[in-house]
């Protein structure tokens, strides 16, 4: 057979490729030919897959600026299955590597002749590092040391090796051998920031800030990085403010500013805004900073930064005490943030806390709960927050209780023609306003009208005001305001002065033909004129006409003037003042608004309970912010209460070393004789030391105990009332809240129990007294008798509180009524066992009732119908 020319060359190169391919073969030809192929084939593919899941991790992880910063950029997964920290490009290039280890390496006889198998193992590790599976990764960087020690990436693997091992919480040992490698080893200059850049992170975790400020400024120095350069810089600046040195930290970010273009833009304008941070409101030059952001501003390349550059400028003027323009940028903030949440709370933080600081709660409140909507709840900051919040609740509601009834009484105590033109004023206002509201919502829809005439449907962000607002309590106080110059018969005020001199002339007169006649049968039942001093009754009328807003009768006829119902909103008032400066002492520690409100209860004729609380109160805050004032209110309660234990306590003549009943002990001796049911005594002691400690911390816990002992010994309607007490008395603390829950969730359901016929259990109840008397000791020495001579199974006795009068000895774990009067018949037959009181037979379910309610007698009259 003739084989022709080609047929031979293509065998001949059939073979060379044979050959080539194969690794098991040490040639020149399988050497380069693998290297290469490993090289330009799969380390390259697997390089451009790392290098863009290198610029994704850059892209895609956000710097979070308000904490330190770590040193390497990397977000760590939280293992979850909806986590997108993956990334699909080191997957990709962690396939590469493992591809040209698996078909290109050349193994013989123990040795690698493949020289680029090494830098597949070393991106293999990177690639399993970056996808933050780390134990992997260690794997991969360890067989290069162990496999290749001549490898000229050797130096590299072993960097990565210890940030694997820091990664996987060894830090001291990576620390250990790093610090050998840059010690053993002359590494070139990026090799050397990458060491002491892991170096710095390690002994971060393990919070050496100083040591992690050393090997930080080496690894910036050594960097040709800018992007690290720049990152470095901003850490080290941060830390130089976490250690206190504050010219350092503006030096760090100054050179961060300094590197203009070099440096990545959002690190250079947070740079600023630490700057700015860290300035000397006292000695600084407040113009520069003003300088600095108006410049800030005008560059349009900081666009993309303007919530930030905003935010900064609000809590500059924020601290500079110039409140309007703190606000205003903090809302000019706020309408420019987009996907930074942290930055939307710092701001609705802020605008909180000065809303806080001016004393306007209710809107304080408001912005605290938008800021609790963009935290973390995991946070302390969250938590700190929530707690000021649910504060302003009771704040909040005090503080309307507060000025209500002060608005109210200040009414009560303005003469006739003060009410009046008090009233008429208000009524002027009332009409502007709506005229103002009538106008916009004439404007709007003629604007609609416009806008459909032009060929829309849609008017967007267009909303109607509803005009019709209605006016049913009495307006606050306000000096301001002057009336209106309206005609005769529309001026509320002369109308009113017209109707008041009529009522002085005639009386109260119904509106009829024979007005003038005194005995006429129309006529009104009050024919005195009225004077000036005659006090204005409270009406219960319904008012129907829509325009009786717009009358001064329609507000003075709500005037209360009733002492009882006077005496009882002064109260509510003094109350609610009380409670509020109690917040402001203990919980916020806003002594001056606590003392305001302290000092204007003693001035409002205050019940005596509320008296010696609040003198001691302003006592105890006299004491930090005015001695002298401390001093007289100390003299004024020792002198006006000597024997109360506030002047004991202000005299030091009732310590805890002198006197070892200290009020947590008495409670606790009170509690022990609540558990041993001895509740009459209970009570009793309870009553005098509520006396005794009023105003003390103890107090809301000896209140509470005291409405349960009212329970046992009186029932649900008596522990009700004493829950609701407790509750508004003490609603900021614990134990008042616990009232209030208890109020809510149990009472309700306790209130709508009733007797049932169905029993699986029953008790035989004998009526007696004290535990101490003959009958009741008589009666239960029979019953043990009984149970212990008939020898009757799993039967017990107790003896259990009924009232402060009655108990009862019951028979417990009887199976059946018939069962139950069967032991009755049979102890009234044996008259050792027989008792001279009536038993009652219950169920078990059924006498929890009777306890509960206290209605024996209903229960007993039920079972004989």
């Amino acid at each position: 057979m003739k084989i022709n020319r080609s047929q031979h060359i293509f065998s001949f190169f059939v073979l060379l490729f044979i050959v080539a391919c194969s690794t098991k073969k040490n040639t020149f030809v399988s050497r380069n030919y693998h290297a290469l192929t490993t090289k330009y084939n799969v380390l390259y593919n697997g390089g451009v897959a790392f290098d863009k899941g290198i610029a994704d991790i850059n892209t895609k992880s956000k710097n979070n600026f308000w904490k330190r910063l770590p040193v390497e950029k990397m977000e760590m997964s939280d293992g979850s299955i909806l986590d997108t920290a993956k990334n699909a490009n080191f997957d990709l290039a962690e396939t590469k590597a493992t591809k040209g280890i698996q078909k290109h390496s050349m193994n013989i006889g123990g040795k690698e002749y493949n020289y680029q198998t090494d830098e597949a193992y070393l991106m293999l590790g990177k690639a399993r590092y970056y996808g933050q599976r780390f134990v992997p990764a260690l794997d991969a960087f360890n067989y290069i040391l162990y496999k290749y020690p001549n490898s000229s990436k050797i130096h590299e693997a072993k960097i990565w090796r210890e940030k694997t091992n820091m990664r996987l919480g060894n830090e001291a040992l990576a620390i250990k051998n790093l610090s050998k490698l840059l010690k053993d080893f002359k590494l070139n200059k990026q090799l050397v920031a990458n060491a002491n850049a892991v170096l710095a992170e390690a002994f971060l975790n393990l919070e050496e800030k100083d040591s992690a400020v050393v090997k930080l400024q080496v690894a910036e120095k050594a960097t040709k990085i800018n992007t690290e350069k720049a990152r470095y810089r901003f850490i080290l600046g941060q830390l130089y403010e976490e250690l206190g040195k504050r010219e350092l930290a503006l030096s760090s970010y100054q050179s961060v500013i300094d590197m203009n273009r070099k440096a990545d833009r959002e690190y250079r304008i947070q740079a600023y805004a630490r700057k700015a941070q860290l300035f000397d409101f006292q000695n600084g030059d407040k113009a520069q900073i003003t300088k600095m952001f108006a410049q800030l501003v005008e560059n349009r390349e900081n666009r993309p930064f303007l919530d930030l550059i905003y935010h900064q400028m609000g809590v500059f003027y924020d601290k500079s005490n110039d409140i309007e323009l703190a606000l205003k940028n903090y809302n000019l903030s706020l309408k420019k943030v987009k996907d930074n949440t942290y930055l939307a709370a710092s701001n609705y933080r802020n605008i909180g806390n000065m809303y806080f600081k001016s004393t306007n709660f209710p809107l304080a409140a408001k912005y605290y709960d938008s800021t609790l909507v963009k935290l973390d709840k995991k946070t302390r900051e969250f938590a700190q927050i929530e707690k000021v919040r649910k504060n302003l609740d009771d704040v909040i509601k005090y503080d309307a209780l507060a000025v209500t009834n002060d608005s109210i009484l200040k009414v009560v105590s303005l003469s006739e023609t003060d009410r009046i033109i008090y009233f008429g004023k208000y009524i002027d206002e009332l009409k502007k306003k709506e005229e103002k509201q009538a106008l916009l919502v004439k404007k709007q829809q003629e604007a609609i009208k416009n806008f459909e005439h032009s060929g829309n449907s849609d008017l967007p962000g267009t909303t109607l005001l509803n005009t019709k607002t209605a006016v049913r309590t009495l307006p606050k106080l306000d000096s301001g305001s002057s009336t209106s110059s309206t005609f005769y018969f529309y001026n509320p005020t002369t109308v009113a002065f017209g109707q008041l001199e009529f009522k002085k002339n005639w009386g109260k007169r119904n509106p009829n033909g024979f007005w003038r006649m005194k005995t006429s049968s129309a006529n009104s039942t009050t024919d005195t004129p009225l004077s000036d001093a005659t006090p204005l009754q409270v009406t219960t009328k319904t008012i129907d006409k829509p325009d009786d807003k717009y009358s001064v009768d329609y507000y003075l006829n709500q005037i209360p003037s009733d002492k009882k119902v006077l005496d009882s909103i002064n109260q509510i008032r003094n109350f609610a003042f009380y409670q509020l400066g109690i917040i402001y002492k203990e919980k916020f520690k806003e002594y001056a608004l606590a003392t305001a409100k302290l000092e204007k209860i003693l001035e409002q004729n205050p019940e005596e309970k509320l008296v010696l609380p609040t003198m001691y109160n302003l006592y105890k805050i006299y004491q930090i912010t005015d001695a002298t004032k401390a001093t007289a209110m100390k003299n004024r309660i020792v002198s006006q209460y000597p024997g109360s234990r506030y002047a004991q306590i202000i005299s030091n003549t009732d310590t805890n070393s002198s006197n070892p009943e200290t009020p947590e002990k008495i409670y606790n001796q009170f509690y022990k004789l609540f558990q041993e049911q001895q509740f009459v005594e209970v009570l009793e002691k309870l009553n005098t030391a509520i006396i005794q400690f009023s105003g003390d911390e103890i107090l809301p816990k000896m209140e509470l105990l005291r409405a349960n002992t009212q329970a046992k010994l009186f029932g649900l309607e008596a522990y009700k009332k004493a829950l609701e007490e407790v509750a508004e008395q003490y609603s900021n603390s614990e134990e008042g809240k616990q009232a209030q829950e208890i109020l809510n969730n149990q009472i309700p359901i306790l209130e709508k129990m009733e007797f049932s016929l169905a029993a699986k259990s029953w008790k035989i109840l004998f009526k007696v007294g004290l535990k101490t008397d003959s009958l009741t000791q008589e009666t239960q020495a029979k019953i043990k008798k009984f149970i212990e001579d008939e020898k009757i199974s799993n039967h017990s006795y107790s003896y259990d509180v009924y009232t402060d009068k009655e108990n009862f000895i019951v028979i417990h774990n009887i199976k059946s009524e018939a069962y139950a009067n069967d032991i009755i018949n049979y102890m009234t037959v044996n008259k050792q066992y027989t008792i001279n009181q009536p038993a009652i037979v219950i169920s078990s379910d059924n006498y929890k009732i009777v306890q509960i309610k206290k209605n024996l007698d209903r229960y007993l009259a039920s079972k004989k119908q």
